[in-house]
Formats: structure tokens, sequence, C-alpha cells
């Protein structure tokens, strides 16, 4: 049962990492349906540090995905290329400058208020607002993340700092505010991915030196659950960016905000009736 339970959780943060629909709201309701015995659903400190490391194995995809276009030194790559990527991490650093600052400062109160209600209000919000930018923001000027300016990148940044708030969704947030600031939705989608390297990375290594300084001990099975979801989480974020790219070519984020909204409604329905 431990070794299901990983798997499912690790298909569930493989897919809802990188849509803009709030893993938070969908990991909820599975460790509803999946919590019950001795599963390590239940040991809260442990599984809090789960939820994070798993991520680590969503993040080695979007690595491997783009690894040409993130690494700085490919031989193939001609000088102007190479400053390009370059200045591409530049952007990326400068919009993650809000999340680790403000994020850090709020870590600890935003843990506090990880409840239903908030998740549950964040889910519908944001819903309605993917549906009215859609709506209504139809100017794009950003094509490729090379024409971003460092301010642009920043005001992005802002609106990742948004996502500290259970429910609404890192990556929803982040694309978001990409098209409210002028973005192509697969640029938006794409610089996304990207920023999701160093916050999450940041933030697992927090999670994990704050277990580890607690005192806590991980037992090897506990290990392995956690190198399971990794894994997991890592093979299906592979398929979902593929398809999400493929997606935002073609749609908008309109039925991504019609879905938060259900969402939403399922998880204040579920919480009041149980």
């Amino acid at each position: 049962m431990e070794i299901i339970t990983t798997i499912i959780l690790g298909i569930v943060e493989g897919i809802t990492e990188w849509l803009p629909i709030s893993s938070t709201g969908h990991l909820i309701l599975v460790k509803e349906f999946l919590a019950g015995g001795k599963s390590f659903i239940n040991n809260a400190a442990f599984f809090d540090l789960y939820l994070y490391v798993i991520q680590l194995g969503a993040i080695l995809a979007v690595v491997t995905l783009y690894f040409k276009k993130l690494n700085p030194f490919a031989p193939s790559k001609s000088v102007k290329e190479k400053r390009d990527t370059w200045s591409m991490w530049f952007k990326v650093i400068v919009a993650c400058l809000p999340a680790a600052i403000i994020g850090l400062a709020l870590d600890s109160f935003m843990e506090q208020i990880e409840n239903w209600q908030v998740v549950s209000a964040m889910l519908i919000v944001y819903g309605i607002a993917f549906i009215i930018v859609e709506k209504l923001n139809k100017k794009t000027s950003i094509s490729d993340i090379g024409e971003m300016s460092y301010k642009t990148a920043f005001l992005i940044g802002m609106f990742q700092v948004l996502s500290i708030i259970p429910g609404t969704s890192r990556s929803g947030a982040t694309i978001l505010g990409a098209m409210l600031v002028g973005c192509k939705r697969e640029v938006a989608a794409e610089f996304s991915f990207f920023l999701a390297i160093p916050v999450m990375v940041g933030v697992s290594i927090l999670k994990i030196g704050k277990f580890l300084l607690e005192g806590a001990v991980m037992s090897s099975s506990e290990i392995m659950v956690l190198l399971i979801g990794m894994l997991v989480a890592y093979i299906v974020s592979m398929i979902c960016i593929k398809l999400l790219v493929g997606f935002v070519k073609k749609h908008d984020f309109k039925s991504f905000g019609v879905y938060r909204i259900i969402l939403g409604i399922v998880v204040i329905t579920y919480f009041l009736a149980f």
C-alpha cells in the first residue's frame, strides 16, 4: 500500500505541478482519500517533507527536456547563443528574487493557513481570473524569452509571490502574470517551467534542512517512498510538459479556469459533507 500510495501521489504531482490548477488542492483531496492505517501520509512532519522532495523529480523533467536550451556551456552553441542563455538565466534569477525574499519571510505563516477553506477559495478566485484575462487580454508583444526585459521578468516574479498562498498554483500565478505583461501563452508557460527550477530546488533544500535540524530521522521505507515518488513525478512530468506545450499553441487557458472553479466547489462540498 505504501508503494501504491507514493505512485498515486507521484502521478498527481507530475500532472498538477505544471498545469495551472494547483498541486496543493489536488494533493489535499488525494490525501483525504488515501489516509488511513499507518500510512506515511499520517506522519505530518514526513508528509510535509515528502510533498516538497518529490517536486525534485518534476524539476528533473524540465532539466531533461530543456537541457540544451538551459545549458550555457553547450559546445554546439555559438557565442551569441551562449550569451543569450546566460541572459535568460539572469532573468530567471531576477524573477525569483521576490519569492525568495517574501516567500522565506512568510513560509511559517503560510503553513498555518494551508487548509481546505483557503485552498478552495484560491482555486475559484484564480479560475475566474484565468477566464477574465483570456477574454480581455488579447495584446501580446513578447514571443520569446529573449525579448523579455529584466523589468518584465521582475514583474512576473512578483506574481509568483502570490503562489505562496495555498491553492494558488505556482505555474498558474506565473503564467497569469506573464500573460498580463504581454507574453504569448507559450512563452508564459516556458518561463514558468524555468522559474520552477531555482524556486522548487531551494524550497526542497529548505524543507529537508528543517526536517533534519528538528532531529527527525527517515526510515528505509520512508526513503524508498520518497525515491519512488520522485521517479514517478519525473516520468509523468516529462509527458505532461510536452502535452501542455502542444496544448497552449492551439488553445487558451479558459478550460483550466473552468476546471479550477469546479475543483474548488468539489473541495468545499467534500469537506462540508464529510
